[in-house]
C-alpha cells in the first residue's frame, strides 16, 4: 500500500503543561523540524507556515506548536515579559522534543530546529539537551542563548537580513562564539520580518538545503 502524507493535530505533553500543535508528516520523510516561534507569535506564524509548507513540500516533516499557553500568551500581550524568558522556551522545546521522541509515528524520524527571533535563541539552548541534528535560526537572536552557544553541537544555520543591521552585528558575534558547524547566511535586502519581495523564499529555499543536508 502507498504510503500517504498525514496531516494532523496534537497535544504535547511537557513537565510543566500541555501546548497545542499541528504535524505535517510527507509520506517517506527521514526528518522533522520543530519550530520556535519568535517574540509575541504563536504557532500560527504566518511566515513560520510558509517556512514549513515548503519544507513539507520538499519532504522534511515539521511539527508547529505553541511555546506559551493560552493563559500565558494573554499575560504576555500585556507586559511582553515571557518571550523574552529564554529559559522558559528552551525549557518548552526540549519537553516537546522528548515528547516527540516517545511517539510511534515519530520513531526514526531525525530532528531539527527551525527558530526565528527569541525562538532562535531557545532552539540553540535546548540542543544542548536535546538530541537535535541540525539548527536554523530566521532573523533570530542567537546572542540571547548566552553561554550555551559554545555548547551547541547540532550544524547551525543564521539567516538574517542585510537591512537588519544590528541583529546582523548579534549574529556575528554569536556565531563566534559557535564551536559547531555553523554558517551565517545574509539576505540581500531583508528587513527583520523579510517582507521584501523575494526574501522569505530565499529564507525557505536555505532552510530547505540545511534541514536536507543534515537530515536526509
Amino acid at each position: 500500500m502507498k504510503t500517504r502524507d498525514r496531516h494532523f493535530d496534537v497535544t504535547l505533553r511537557t513537565p510543566d503543561t500541555h501546548l497545542d500543535g499541528e504535524v505535517w508528516l510527507p509520506a517517506q520523510a527521514g526528518g522533522i523540524v520543530l519550530f520556535a516561534h519568535g517574540s509575541g507569535s504563536s504557532r500560527f506564524s504566518t511566515r513560520n507556515r510558509y517556512v514549513a509548507g515548503e519544507l513539507v513540500r520538499d519532504g522534511i516533516g515539521t511539527l508547529l506548536f505553541d511555546l506559551l499557553t493560552a493563559d500565558e500568551e494573554q499575560r504576555d500581550n500585556v507586559d511582553a515579559h515571557l518571550r523574552f524568558d529564554i529559559d522558559l522556551l528552551a525549557r518548552r522545546l526540549a519537553g516537546a522534543t522528548r515528547w516527540l521522541e516517545n511517539e510511534d509515528w515519530a520513531q526514526g524520524l531525525k530532528r531539527g530546529y527551525f527558530g526565528a527571533s527569541t525562538g532562535a535563541a531557545a532552539a540553540l539552548a535546548a540542543s544542548v539537551d536535546c538530541d537535535v541534528q541540525a539548527i536554523v535560526s530566521r532573523g533570530g537572536r542567537p546572542d540571547l542563548a548566552g553561554p550555551a552557544l559554545p555548547r551547541v553541537t547540532a550544524p547551525t544555520l543564521l539567516i538574517v537580513g542585510s537591512h537588519d543591521p544590528v541583529v546582523v552585528e548579534l549574529n556575528q558575534q554569536a556565531l563566534a562564539q559557535l564551536r559547531c558547524e555553523a554558517r551565517l547566511e545574509i539576505v540581500p535586502g531583508a528587513t527583520h520580518l523579510f517582507e521584501e519581495p523575494g526574501t522569505l523564499e530565499r529564507v525557505a529555499r536555505l532552510a530547505s538545503e540545511w534541514f536536507q543536508r543534515w537530515l536526509a
